[in-house]
């Protein structure tokens, strides 16, 4: 690894979650037990169901979590960009891998095996913590967004699900913010556990509305506030009688 691309990986190292706590000392360690590996667009760096042998930090590009549903559906649960950590569970003996991670686009990942983070969890208790905090908030989404999909009408999870992506992943542009990322309708579709025909059908009435507008794998969010406001139900205000 050339000085160049070093110095741009414990930097990223720095940001993350998992290692923000570390000492430049702790950081260089951590990025020298590392395996840096690359993936190609839609490739999957580890299947739901497979031991869970190691961990990882996303470097460049960008991750699609999935998991299957009862009915053989996919069902997308979250993307993970750079400085997220995926595989969390590789930490406990035994364990298997919950999600599929497939990259989304050229994606390059730096990945730790088992034992190996043992011995950094058992070294730096920082990292013990974060690791924790990290579970606790992934098990927080996932009952979210069962209480999402229990309680909440469907163009409201679809309104949620993207105000999540602009948090995530949004880039301010001319006219709004897109959502810089590959994201088709039936993306949006296994997040939210609806169909193709109504996302479609959603997204073309929010377009009419001038709230988003969409095209081939991008949406860009015109009205952000907007977009909120679906994703909170909320209603507006009924205007003022006028005195007479």
């Amino acid at each position: 690894m050339d000085a160049q691309r070093r110095k741009r990986r414990l930097e990223l190292l720095a940001r993350a979650v998992l290692f923000r706590d570390l000492d430049a000392a702790a950081l260089a360690e951590v990025l020298a037990a590392a395996a840096e590996r690359e993936a190609a667009d839609g490739e999957a760096l580890f299947r739901e169901g497979e031991p869970a042998v190691r961990g990882c930090v996303v470097a460049d590009g960008r991750l699609k979590l999935t998991q299957l549903a009862a009915d053989g559906h996919e069902v997308i649960l979250r993307y993970v960009g750079p400085g997220e950590a995926a595989a969390a569970l590789s930490i406990f003996e035994g364990a298997e891998y919950p999600l599929t991670a497939w990259a989304v686009g050229p994606t390059a990942v730096l990945e730790w095996e088992r034992e190996t983070l043992h011995a950094l969890l058992v070294r730096y208790p920082a990292i013990a913590l974060a690791t924790v905090r990290l579970l606790s908030g992934r098990l927080r989404e996932v009952q979210e967004r069962f209480r999402e999909l229990a309680t909440e009408r469907v163009a409201q999870r679809v309104a949620r699900a993207l105000v999540r992506l602009v948090r995530q992943a949004g880039r301010k542009v001319e006219g709004g913010v897109l959502i810089d990322m590959p994201l088709s309708r039936q993306d949006l579709a296994e997040m939210t556990g609806t169909t193709l025909f109504t996302v479609s059908r959603i997204l073309s009435e929010w377009e009419a509305q001038g709230i988003v507008a969409s095209g081939r794998e991008r949406i860009t969010v015109l009205r952000p506030h907007g977009l909120v406001a679906l994703a909170e139900d909320l209603r507006p205000e009924p205007a003022a009688t006028p005195r007479t």
